[in-house]
């Protein structure tokens, strides 16, 4: 089961930049992240939110390759696959891209919205989405992040452990806080 956490900062950059660590982090196998949106709230009050994964692209690009695949083959069956490698790619690519659209997995967008609407202006939050994690290194390389919990999915003694890491800049006793179930 996955666990969402909410984190509110006082720089607009602070949320980029603590997911650029737990990018890192997912890349030495220290976290597995399902979703990610860093929120930027402007000075004049505009909510700008920057989903981790770009669906439309990736609807595009795969159903792209699976249109040329299906256009070249139909192609072949009419005796000129070039017309159906392109012809299918380019409904592929614009059916896959309407499907990226369309698609919203991982965080709610309505729900990130809303508490999005309670952060002061100039400020960012970071929503993620964690299949697994090992706590205690992940808090240790997060160690000195200023941030202030705004929902989360945690035990409240997991989510006590990580306000006061969050708090103290301190990562708390590993033995305290076990990792979500896969």
């Amino acid at each position: 089961m996955a666990e969402m956490v909410a984190l509110a900062f006082d720089n607009p950059q602070e949320a980029d930049r603590v997911l650029t660590d737990l990018v890192r982090m997912q890349k030495e196998y220290l976290v597995d992240l399902a979703d990610a949106v860093v929120v930027i709230r402007q000075p004049d009050g505009n909510v700008h939110l920057k989903q981790s994964v770009n669906l439309v692209g990736v609807g595009a690009a795969s159903g792209g390759l699976s249109g040329a695949l299906w256009g070249s083959l139909v192609g072949l069956l009419f005796l000129n696959p070039l017309a159906g490698f392109a012809m299918g790619g380019l409904i592929g690519a614009g059916t896959g891209a309407l499907s990226g659209t369309l698609i919203d997995y991982g965080i709610d967008d309505n729900f990130i919205r809303s508490l999005a609407d309670t952060l002061q202006p100039n400020t960012s939050a970071l929503f993620v989405l964690v299949r697994k994690a090992q706590p205690e290194k992940v808090l240790a390389e997060l160690q000195g992040v200023r941030g202030r919990i705004l929902r989360t999915s945690l035990s409240p003694e997991q989510e006590g452990r990580l306000k006061a890491a969050l708090s103290e800049g301190t990562a708390p006793d590993s033995s305290a806080v076990q990792p979500p179930a896969a």
